[in-house]
């Protein structure tokens, strides 16, 4: 194809113009059929004028929020955190993502929140996101900065109002209860739970549990895991006390992943929420219950069994209390034995739930016997 006095405009054999010229690393293309050699070059003129207007314009400009948002993401390592904030990054781009950092703050934010709602969001789910902005926008003063030293928002970043929570009350829930759900769980999601009834463990550290946070204790003839502080919610390394339902699972795992010590189809398991809890959830009537109710079970039934409240903090692992780094056989013996407390079901007790503005008393532990819960497959 014969080229032109101009470089970047070439004409076919049939007399067609045509345009491809690469202007500062940017591609211009246009093909203009029988046009003149002298309308060719007023278009590549214009165009080329554009892409230097353009590339000026983006020397010049300053980081927007979805710059700010990358950039967080990327420093982000917390495997288990990480998913959970590109979620709430990929919500707040679609309103917020072309705003300069400095351009956000409570007005700006309005039509996310709005959208939300609409989308029936929780008050709770919409300030989890509402605290992703203020930790990009913290960033964005304190640590991103431009080739020159100049910070991506230059400032204090702006207030940004939570929406008021209603918290929903703690269920914990019966023996009954627990017999009626965990009957109706997949086989591995029953383990699961059962785990956590007896540990107090959180969803996210029954489901990220590791084998290499296992430390065997010869003496007493079974093993602790130490979370490390970084997948512990209050920053500090905690000792997972086994009871004898707690241990008896761990045995029944074992072999079945190197790494996850409830994984499911080779692989970490991210939430206990999902269908088959919600379905066994829905199925006995208990909506209501959250897994983290199960958390609240443990914590109750120690209570019910006069597991003084020190104790109850270090099982539970609150920030009050810590075991890090202190996990003696003779301090690990007794809190086991505290812990076996919860599976004796012999003695009627009651715990108090409120439901509608009223206390309402219910069984805690029906007669029965001791024993080790057993699973069902």
């Amino acid at each position: 194809m014969p080229t032109t006095r101009t470089p970047g405009i070439t004409l076919d054999s049939e007399g067609n113009c045509f345009i491809d010229k690469r202007h500062r690393g940017v591609r211009i293309c246009a093909r203009l059929g029988h046009a003149t050699l002298e309308q060719a070059e007023q278009l590549l003129r214009r165009e080329v004028a554009q892409v230097d207007v353009e590339l000026a314009r983006r020397a010049h400009a300053r980081p927007l929020f979805r710059d700010c948002a990358g950039r967080y993401l990327a420093q982000r390592h917390e495997r288990r955190s990480l998913p959970t904030m590109q979620i709430h990054v990929r919500l707040l781009l679609l309103h917020i993502g072309d705003l300069e950092p400095r351009q956000v703050h409570d007005a700006t934010l309005a039509p996310f929140i709005a959208s939300r709602i609409a989308a029936g969001a929780s008050a709770t789910t919409i300030n989890r996101s509402l605290e992703v902005v203020r930790a990009i926008l913290n960033r964005a003063a304190r640590s991103y900065r431009d080739a020159d030293g100049t910070p991506w928002l230059t400032g204090v970043p702006p207030l940004i109002t939570m929406l008021p929570e209603s918290r929903r009350a703690p269920y914990p829930i019966t023996w009954a209860e627990q017999d009626r759900l965990f009957s109706r769980l997949p086989a591995h999601l029953q383990r699961m739970a059962l785990f956590a009834v007896n540990t107090g463990l959180r969803d996210n550290n029954v489901c990220g549990l590791e084998w290499p946070w296992e430390v065997p204790l010869p003496e007493l003839g079974r093993s602790v895991f130490v979370i490390p502080a970084e997948s512990f919610k209050t920053k500090c390394d905690h000792v997972v006390i086994l009871n004898d339902a707690a241990w008896s699972i761990v045995q029944a795992q074992r072999g079945l992943d190197p790494i996850w010590v409830f994984p499911f189809r080779g692989h970490r398991i991210d939430s206990m929420n999902n269908t088959g809890w919600q379905c066994a959830r829905k199925a006995v009537g208990l909506e209501q219950m959250r897994v983290h109710d199960l958390r609240h079970t443990f914590a109750c039934r120690l209570r019910a069994a006069g597991v003084t409240a020190e104790d109850r903090c270090a099982l539970l692992g609150h920030a009050v209390h810590s075991m890090s780094g202190h996990y003696a056989s003779a301090d690990v013996g007794r809190l086991v034995q505290l812990a076996n407390l919860i599976l004796n079901r012999q003695e009627t007790r009651t715990v108090l739930r409120v439901a509608n503005g009223w206390p309402v008393a219910e069984p805690l532990w029906i007669t029965g016997p001791t024993a080790v819960p057993q699973l069902h497959e």
